[in-house]
């Protein structure tokens, strides 16, 4: 009855080792969260738009583009936008979200739009999908209350939050190319979700790398 005994704690202890190890595994092997600040960006990454001072921001800042009531044009078209890199994995559903800067109102633009695009972006199917300077794109469209929001990027035709996740053809660096929906509009965090922001936006307002 004792070697019994022994024998049962010996096995669940392996057990329970073995399940640590594994959860351990799973973690480390976890594609990262892809967060970049508006305030990390140099100069050079942004085209016609600015960077803001704002104490509540990473690094004190933001970028937007200035309001003149006037209106922007959706891709292919070249409007004010903001360019940068991000490191992804290949074959990994991706959830996109923006801290955007709703701006006031002006003219016929409410300042809470962007357009987003990605080179080597596929769907589902391997197919090409977002690539810049194309008539496919998402759409992070904000509220239209003044102030900070974080906003989904999602495709117009998409009638759930699944179908608006983005894959890539590779893993490695990518380009993302952000632009303007409407004049006034701000943002200070861009982020690429593989897990804890797949159904979700953040509940914090900063995300920490």
């Amino acid at each position: 009855m004792t070697r019994q005994i022994l024998i049962l704690a010996g096995v669940t202890l392996f057990m329970g080792s073995y399940g640590l190890a594994q959860d351990a595994a799973n973690k480390e092997s976890a594609p990262p969260e892809v967060i970049v600040y508006a305030s990390d960006l140099p100069e050079s990454a942004l085209s016609e738009f600015d960077f803001w001072k704002d104490p509540a921001s990473p690094g004190g800042k933001l970028a937007g583009t200035p309001n003149t009531g006037g209106n922007l044009d959706p891709p292919p078209e070249d409007d004010p936008h903001v360019k940068f890199k991000v490191k992804v994995q290949s074959g990994v559903p991706y959830r996109c979200w923006i801290h955007m800067k709703v701006g006031a109102p002006k003219g016929v633009s409410k300042a809470n739009k962007f357009w987003v695009q990605f080179f080597d972006a596929v769907d589902k199917a391997n197919k090409e999908i977002l690539k810049p300077r194309t008539r496919s794109y998402l759409t992070a469209q904000g509220p239209t209350e003044q102030g900070w929001a974080w906003v989904s990027c999602d495709l117009k035709e998409a009638e759930s939050p699944s179908e608006s996740l983005i894959y890539f053809r590779a893993s490695g660096e990518v380009t993302v190319r952000m632009q303007a929906g409407m004049e006034g509009v701000g943002f200070d965090q861009f982020l690429l979700s593989p897990a804890k922001f797949l159904d979700k936006p953040p509940a914090e307002a900063i995300v920490k790398k």
